[in-house]
């Protein structure tokens, strides 16, 4: 807890401060005020807590209509994310609460690690360590082995699912790579022009498809078992943007029944993954990859997430708020 002494300050709830690393600094907002930081907080226990908070900062603590109602003395909350799914916006726009995000921070570390996750899976970099460290090279008794398939990136297809700026950083790593680029139009949306290509199109001739759109009710599942059937070129599948934009399911059974060549996710719909995910059935699989939604964690990101977080807070108080959604 940390505090400042002025009589008319204003009072901050951080319920989820353990979502940023100890090395991150969260520096003191410019205004007099008070805040309470906790290192994660319960839903159950959020309005006990933010009770007389004028401002809320949460990453992944849900603020639903029902613990709004609670909270009479909300005026701004700051979410140390992009994603604000976890918000009820419209009550927030009837209440008059104002809701700010965090935008294009990202840009190099999620990038960077759906690549990451490209190389590792096309160069089956993961079970080439695995059978090193169980003996196989000795086993082999020569320089090399081929246990496990090997291709290059140049000349294939990459298909990206979503334009922002993750998806055009995602493409321009690609080219560096010699991949041919296309950008997927929408689910049932044509008349996009021509620099989209058909969703049908990106589904059966890419190589590789990545997503990097928002988890909307149009987005929620937008790979399933029809998606996955018509990937004739068995691609890799990866998602570092939001669990529910694959139905898990299907991509487990698709993969197992040699639909897709690999996949690799950062994200899963429920985090920390439950007991009884499907992607638990399929962990030694030398051709799946899960990460703890780490794509966004460099260090470097995080800190510049945490500074544009308060920069929110500021520009709210001083009347001019920035990065609105509600």
């Amino acid at each position: 807890m940390t505090t400042n002494d002025a009589a008319a300050s204003r009072h901050i709830v951080f319920l989820d401060r353990e979502t940023m690393p100890e090395q991150v600094v969260v520096r003191p907002p410019a205004f007099a005020h008070t805040m309470d930081e906790y290192p994660r907080t319960r839903s159950e226990d959020v309005i006990a807590r933010a009770k007389d908070a004028d401002i809320i900062i949460t990453n992944k603590v849900p603020l639903r209509a029902e613990t709004l109602a609670e909270l009479p003395k909300l005026k701004m909350i700051a979410v140390a994310a992009t994603g604000t799914d976890i918000i009820d916006l419209k009550v927030c726009a009837e209440r008059g609460i104002t809701v700010s995000n965090i935008r294009e921070y990202a840009i190099a570390t999620v990038p960077e690690h759906t690549m990451g996750l490209i190389l590792s899976l096309s160069r089956s970099i993961r079970p080439y360590h695995t059978s090193v460290a169980a003996g196989r090279w000795k086993e082999a008794d020569q320089f090399c082995y081929f246990d496990y398939p090997i291709f290059d990136l140049r000349g294939k297809v990459l298909g990206i699912i979503g334009d922002g700026v993750l998806g055009k950083s995602v493409a321009r790593l690609g080219e560096a790579f010699g991949m041919e680029v296309r950008f997927s139009t929408y689910k049932g949306v044509d008349g996009m022009g021509p620099l989209y290509t058909p969703f049908e199109r990106i589904l059966s001739e890419s190589d590789v498809i990545t997503m990097h759109c928002p988890l909307l009710d149009s987005t929620r599942n937008l790979l399933g078992p029809a998606e996955f059937d018509q990937m004739a070129k068995r691609p890799l599948v990866i998602n570092t943007a939001r669990g529910g934009l694959v139905d898990e399911r299907a991509l487990v059974d698709s993969l197992k029944a040699d639909k897709i060549r690999g996949a690799a996710f950062d994200v899963v719909t429920t985090e920390p993954i439950p007991d009884g995910h499907p992607f638990l059935e399929i962990m030694d699989r030398p051709n799946f990859i899960l990460t703890p939604h780490v794509a966004w964690a460099s260090i470097e990101a995080i800190q510049g997430l945490a500074d544009q977080m308060v920069d929110n807070i500021d520009a709210f108080v001083a009347g001019n708020p920035r990065n609105v959604v509600a």
